[in-house]
This record gives C-alpha cells, structure tokens and sequence, in this order.
C-alpha cells in the first residue's frame, strides 16, 4: 500500500504546466511516464556538426510541448490538422540557438501513453501523415523546395531549401514499439558559415532511435 501510495505521488508530481520547463525524470519509464525520461534523448556526440558546435546535453534544455510540431510544417506552411494526435502525446523540445549563418539545433521527442498495440500505430500514422505533409510542402509554400532524402514506414529524412532564405535538415524516427517519435531538425539562414558535414541518414535516425529500447522498458522484446 505504501509503494502504492508513493507512486500515486510521485506521477501526480510530474504534472507541468503547459510552457514550464519539463521535470527531469532519470531513469526509464514505466512506470513514470508523464514526462521524457533524461535517457531517452540522443547523445550529442551524436548529433551532426558537434565536433564544431559541441551540443550541450539536451535533458537539460528540455520543455514541455503541450501542442507539439514539426520543424518542416512551420517551413512549408502546412495548414492545421483537425484532431491531431500529437496534442495528447507527452512531449518535450530542446532547442539550442546560435547567431544568423550558424546551426540551429532543435530535438523534440512525442510519447503517446497506453498500451502500444492502440498507441504504436498513432506514431506510425503521424510518421506519414508528415511524409503525406512534406511530399505537399510545394502546394502550401509554393518557393519552398523539399527534397526527400530517406523515407521507409518508419523513418523519413529530408532537405528543405528556401532560396535565398534558409536550409533544413529534417530527421523523424517513428518508434512504435514505444509509441514514439523523435524529431531532429537543424537549420541555417544562407549562406552557412560551417559546411554541412557529409553524414548518412541512417547514422543519425539509428542515433535517435538508440535510447528508446532501453528508457521504455520491454518495447523492444
């Protein structure tokens, strides 16, 4: 009862309000899992350009996103989704800011709480519910120009150019087996000061993927 008792507690804790910064939560989850455990964001040693821009450790610049987004949709101007899953979903963003002509670094990771079997597929979904978005960005931003770099049922990766204006990396990883998603995102006005490095897609959706087995426990049996 006691156990009980301090577990009740404990989640009741983790309530944030929308906007606040996210609570940090070591460990894995279950059983806490109102909030993104520390663990589950990438290693920044991972994360493209770090040898230049040496990231700093995303848990610690994480906020609550109450109504969570992806990068490419604010670019391509895509309209509202009526309904949209992702306003139920646990999530958190850390966002690192450098000076116009540098890299912007922008990480957001989407947990949808429940049983995977109804909660796995919402990630797929919303995985290509994106790609449907991204394929259109030209219809909702006409001089935007994507140009789709990896796409499988359960990875999409992408380059987003507006002349004259700015280029984005565009990186999402649907993990069902967790009812996850994480999203990467990096981006720099024109032109950039540091060339983007020459990094395959799977090294760094694999990197994004990597710590979700293991902070959401039994996903990956």
């Amino acid at each position: 009862m006691r156990l009980l008792l301090a577990l009740a507690i404990a989640t009741c804790g983790l309530v944030i309000a929308p906007g606040t910064p996210a609570t940090a939560v070591p460990g894995v989850c279950p059983p806490i899992c109102d909030s993104i455990p520390d663990a589950a964001w990438i290693a920044t040693s991972d994360v493209p350009l770090d040898s230049v821009y040496h990231w700093p450790g995303l848990a610690g610049l994480a906020v609550r996103a109450p109504a969570p987004r992806f990068t490419f949709e604010q670019v391509c101007a895509s309209p509202p989704i009526l309904g949209d899953a992702r306003d139920y979903a646990v999530a958190s963003q850390a966002t690192v800011s450098n000076p116009p002509g540098q890299w912007q670094l922008r990480v957001q990771i989407i947990h949808w709480r429940g049983p995977t079997a109804q909660f796995g597929p919402t990630a797929t979904q919303t995985l290509e519910t994106a790609r449907t978005r991204l394929r259109n960005c030209q219809v909702t931003a006409p001089l935007v120009s994507p140009s789709i770099t990896t796409s499988d049922p359960f990875r999409l990766a992408a380059v987003i150019s507006v002349p004259g204006q700015q280029v984005v990396h565009q990186y999402l990883l649907a993990h069902p087996a967790s009812s996850t998603i994480v999203e990467l995102a990096m981006w720099s006005t024109l032109p950039p000061l540091v060339r983007w490095p020459a990094v395959a897609d799977p090294q760094v959706l694999d990197a994004m993927g990597a710590p979700l087995c293991e902070v959401y426990l039994g996903s990956c049996r």
